[in-house]
């Protein structure tokens, strides 16, 4: 049986390169998005509340030679939470031990995480609004005190083992903060921090700087371009500043705002950041509701979609950019979803969702 060469056979391209076109390096993209992760303060780009706030619980806390006390994040998906987590664990100088909501089914599974924790560790906990609430009743009193309480056994011959546990610091994510029950999100004594949407500005920085770490020549306004349709979300930034570097690497063409416009064009992204999906939703509001008020489950009914998606995933983009407005009846269209979709707005449009 033959094996395999761990070495790369180079392969000569069938046509030879134009000499004038941008090189683009060649990288490792296997743990891309790990890469472009902040690792530090000064590479972190907005949220500035937040970090004032941080930083000065953490270096009040290693002035005191303590751990900092569990804090929360929450907001949408891909504005940094995660990111924020890592920073901290490197600037204590802890190790991070990341895990999930789901990923913590039983009793047990909790038991196993935190008596393995070591002093000063970072517990990681994302989409934690997704633990169950025997879960929580077990979680909330060992934040706060220090240890563990497992019941074992059932009736009269029950009894309670108490694990002490070692100094930490939990950190958590969700993007779902009322699902926590109000006795867990009492324990973040530490703080609960709402990330907000970035500004073009603060995206377009982010984009700078991923664009140097890949290695790709983006001209300033190819930088604005992508800023503009990035759905005021680093995450969302990041992937389609990817995704330009590939269409202008196989095209051979410099990375420019025209080069954007055509990459993120076939991947039906408009000049607003609007995918497919919000472009439907914007249209059965306008066409098929008349403009509205319609509750999100017939929205969700006529684009044969999950009423959490629309709500979730859709909505608060739409909200942020002033398309879709609520009203105790339900979701509205606004003047500008009615421009943008190139819709005629209807007599009376002010009085007809009142």
């Amino acid at each position: 049986m033959s094996s395999i060469s761990p070495r790369r056979r180079k392969l000569e391209p069938l046509t030879p390169p134009p000499q004038d076109t941008p090189s683009f390096e060649k990288r490792n993209d296997a743990f891309l998005d790990q890469t472009l992760r902040p690792t530090s303060w000064d590479d972190y780009i907005g949220q500035e509340t937040i970090k004032k706030n941080l930083h000065i619980l953490i270096s009040a806390a290693k002035e005191r030679e303590n751990p900092p006390e569990h804090i929360l994040f929450y907001g949408p998906p891909g504005l940094g939470k995660t990111t924020l987590a890592h920073i901290i664990a490197h600037e204590l100088g802890g190790t991070l031990r990341s895990t999930s909501g789901p990923a913590i089914e039983r009793v047990g599974d909790l038991a196993a995480i935190l008596t393995n924790l070591a002093p000063g560790d970072i517990l990681f906990i994302d989409e934690i609004h997704r633990l169950s609430r025997t879960i929580e009743e077990v979680l909330y009193p060992a934040m706060e005190s220090g240890v563990l309480n497992i019941l074992i056994g059932k009736g009269p011959s029950a009894r309670t083992l108490d694990l002490p546990l070692p100094p930490f610091t939990m950190i958590a994510a969700t993007t779902r903060v009322a699902d926590l029950s109000a006795p867990l999100r009492s324990r973040f004594s530490g703080g609960v921090y709402r990330l907000e949407f970035y500004s073009e500005e603060n995206i377009a920085q982010i984009i700078r700087r991923s664009a140097e770490i890949l290695g790709v020549d983006i001209e300033k306004s190819g930088v604005a371009e992508i800023a503009k349709r990035s759905r005021k979300t680093p995450r969302t930034a990041n992937y389609l500043l990817k995704r330009a570097r590939d269409y202008a690497q196989v095209k051979r063409v410099p990375l420019s705002d025209h080069v954007v416009s055509e990459a993120l064009g076939m991947l039906e992204i408009d000049e607003l950041g609007l995918t497919p999906l919000d472009r439907n939703l914007l249209l059965a509001i306008i066409d098929r509701f008349h403009g509205g008020p319609v509750g999100v489950s017939a929205l969700a009914a006529a684009l044969a979609e999950e009423q959490n998606t629309l709500s979730e995933v859709h909505e608060p983009f739409l909200l942020q950019l002033g398309l879709v407005e609520r009203t105790q009846r339900g979701r509205v269209a606004t003047r500008k979803a009615y421009a943008h979709m190139g819709r005629e707005i209807p007599p009376n449009f002010e009085e007809s969702f009142l």
